[in-house]
Parts: C-alpha cells; sequence; structure tokens
C-alpha cells in the first residue's frame, strides 16, 4: 500500500506542529525543581522551619524563579531519622527527579543521604549540616555547603576562652557527628584543662543531672552546643540553677534566633560564635533581615540565612551554565564560583565545597522593640578555611 499524498494544507501545518512541540519539550526542561529536606517536626522543628523560610523568601524575591527557570521547591521533612530521610530523598531523585536536594539540618542526616544524592549525579546544597568528613577525605564535586565545616562556629569560643584566660572548662553536646565536632573545634584552641566532657542522647531534654556534675566541677567556665529544643531547655535549666551568675555560659546554636523566643531573658548575656548576626552591615542583609521580619514576624537566624544564600548559589550557578540544567560541568563550576551577594558579606567557595569566610563572637540582647535575637561582638576569624580542607583531593 501507498501513503496517501499529503495535503498542501497539511504541509503547512506540519512545521507548525513541529514547532509547537519543541516549544512544549523546551518548557518542560525549563522548569527547575529543588528537593528541600530539613527537619519539620518534633522540638527541632524551629530550625527547618527558619531554613524553609530562608530559602522561600530568595525564591519568592527572584520571582519564584531560580537562574531564570520556573522554580519548584519541594518540601519534605527527614522527621530527624536517617532512615526516613534516605526513603523520602530516593523519592525526591526517582519520582520528582529534583536537580537540586537543599538539605538537612542535622548531620546524623546528612551521613545518611549524602551517597544516595551525590552518586545519582544530583546537587547536593547543604544549608546547615558541614560534618568534618566531607569536608576532607570524602569530599564529593557533587557536595556543596553555604553554612561552615560543623567544629569552626564552636572553635570561635574555644579561642575566646583561651584568650579569656579561662583555665577550666566543662564541655557537653549531643552524641552524634555534629556534637562529636563541635566539642573538638572548641578543643582545638582551649588549651586549659577539660573537667568534664559528657555526651547526651539527641533527644534528652532533661539535664539536671549533667549541671549538678557541672557545678561540682567548678569550672571557669561551661561551653555547650544544644541546637533547637535541646538548647531551650538547657538554658532556662541553667539560669535556674543559678549557674549562670557564676559559671559563663559559652555555645553555638544553643542560643541563637530559632531558641531566644522561648528563652527570652534566661539567656540574655550568653555569647556564642557564628558567620553571621541580623545586625550585620551590610546593604543585603538588611534588606533580608527587613524582609524576613516583615513576612514571618519573627528574626532570622543564621539557618534561615544561610537557606537563603543556598537559594542564591543556586540562582547564580544555574544563571552561569545558561539556564542548561544538563550541563552539569558548567553547574559545578558556578557553584564553586558562587558569584552572588552573600548576606554574610565577604564569601568565597572553598576547593572542597565549603565556605571561606570570617567568623563571630556575637551575644544575646533584647531589642528596643521586645524581640530577641543575637548582636556582632568582635571578628575572631577572618577569611577561615576549615582545618579538614587539606585532605581533601578536590584541593590537591
Amino acid at each position: 500500500m501507498f501513503a496517501k499524498p499529503t495535503s498542501a494544507k497539511t504541509k503547512l501545518m506540519l512545521p507548525a506542529l513541529a514547532l509547537l512541540l519543541a516549544t512544549g519539550a523546551a518548557s518542560a526542561q525549563e522548569k527547575l525543581k529543588v528537593g528541600f529536606m530539613v527537619t519539620l517536626s518534633g522540638p527541632p522543628a524551629v530550625l527547618g522551619q527558619q531554613a524553609r523560610n530562608g530559602f522561600q523568601l530568595a525564591v519568592k524575591q527572584l520571582g519564584g524563579k531560580l537562574g531564570g527557570l520556573d522554580a519548584e521547591v519541594i518540601v519534605v521533612d527527614d522527621e530527624l531519622k536517617p532512615d526516613v530521610a534516605v526513603g523520602k530523598v530516593k523519592g525526591l531523585l526517582d519520582r520528582d527527579k529534583v536537580n537540586f536536594v537543599v538539605g538537612p539540618i542535622f548531620s546524623n542526616v546528612l551521613l545518611a543521604i549524602h551517597k544516595p544524592v551525590v552518586d545519582s549525579e544530583t546537587f547536593l546544597i547543604s544549608p546547615n549540616a558541614g560534618t568534618s568528613n566531607f569536608a576532607g577525605a570524602q569530599c564529593h564535586p557533587n557536595f556543596f555547603v553555604t553554612s561552615y565545616q560543623n567544629d569552626q562556629n564552636h572553635e570561635v569560643l574555644g579561642k575566646y576562652a583561651q584568650d579569656k584566660g579561662y583555665k577550666k572548662v566543662f564541655l557537653m553536646a549531643p552524641n552524634y557527628q555534629a556534637g562529636r565536632d563541635s566539642l573538638a573545634g572548641f578543643k582545638r584552641h582551649f588549651k586549659g584543662e577539660v573537667v568534664g566532657e559528657v555526651y547526651t542522647p539527641l533527644n534528652q531534654l532533661d539535664f539536671s543531672a549533667e549541671l549538678a556534675q557541672l557545678a561540682a566541677s567548678k569550672p571557669d567556665a561551661f561551653f555547650t552546643f544544644m541546637p533547637g529544643g535541646l538548647g531551650v531547655n538547657l538554658v532556662r535549666q541553667y539560669r535556674q540553677a543559678g549557674l549562670a551568675n557564676t559559671i559563663p555560659f559559652l555555645s553555638a546554636f544553643t542560643v541563637d534566633e530559632s531558641t531566644l523566643p522561648a528563652q527570652k531573658d534566661a539567656a540574655l548575656g550568653f555569647f556564642g560564635g557564628a558567620n553571621w548576626a541580623p545586625d550585620m552591615k551590610n546593604p543585603a542583609s538588611e534588606a533580608f533581615v527587613k524582609a524576613y521580619e516583615a513576612e514571618f514576624k519573627a528574626v532570622p537566624g543564621t539557618y534561615a540565612m544561610q537557606a537563603y544564600d543556598a537559594a542564591l548559589l543556586i540562582d547564580a550557578a544555574v544563571k552561569s551554565a545558561g539556564g542548561k540544567l544538563d550541563n552539569k560541568d558548567a553547574i559545578r563550576a558556578g557553584l564553586r564560583k558562587a558569584d552572588f551577594p552573600s548576606l554574610r558579606g565577604k564569601f568565597k567557595m572553598g576547593a572542597n565545597g565549603y565556605p571561606v569566610q570570617d567568623f563571630y563572637l556575637v551575644q544575646a540582647i533584647a531589642r528596643p522593640d521586645g524581640l530577641y535575637a543575637t548582636s556582632l561582638r568582635q571578628k575572631v576569624f577572618e577569611d577561615y578555611v576549615d582545618v579538614y580542607a587539606k585532605d581533601c583531593k578536590m584541593a590537591k
């Protein structure tokens, strides 16, 4: 049988139909998908909420686009359960076909999801967790961090304690990777005596036994890392026990904008270490704080700032690749270049995918408007490269 001759009208329609199909295919390809995985349940949910709010605010201000492409952000709760997180991240990769995974908050979740994400040739951008192993020997070209290496904020307090001349300190952190990194970071610069080093379960909320042990050891200072609801309870119990008047309270991620709304006056005067605070003086940061407070009726912390920066990083990288999501090498180069105005000011991506940035001593204050925040006190480290970067093969 012979095919029927094509009519003149049909011949005219074919190019138009081909153009329509090509346009439709291009449109389908031009949507950028982000799987945003953070902890949004239980006492630590406030951390994930800050990160989610910061990222979504950036996308909103960018007109719902990232890199000039329409952006779909799929938010999932990892429930602070590594096994749950693995199942959900595989759904983001296999079902939703995301181009980027942004998250998580907690390091035990990062350790669980890292391999399935980076092995799938999908970019993983951490807006918070920054474990030592992925900064060093296990660094990966598909993994980037917009926060810090876990040790670094804690190193601020170790150096501060050393410079203050404290001779004896008591240390406490949750028993997981970030907790161990935190105390390692503190001890990197503190050369005095550690009179107590306690690791608690990640879900512990009653610290009466540990505080009794602390009081009995009579240290010159107390250093802790207790994020989210853990920090709320610890600070209240520390103040109630009368220890705040005699033993200086030093911490990172324990007294910040995620916990201060619940801690209030119990945390006033306590020192922390950070890469940013809401009173940082640069135009981008000031505009961000104003917009965040207007949108969410709360003061943003580093969790929100780092997630906002994660969105700007993706936006800049995709733009640098001409919006071509299949050009992974070009996007990777854009992520490494990190050509965007970070809210923390001076910022660049290190060879291991972790930031090179400044770190500060901050202090909890009550603002004139009745809200609580951290405030910059002094710069402790400048252009600080984490100590594990030298072990990263990409840095050689």
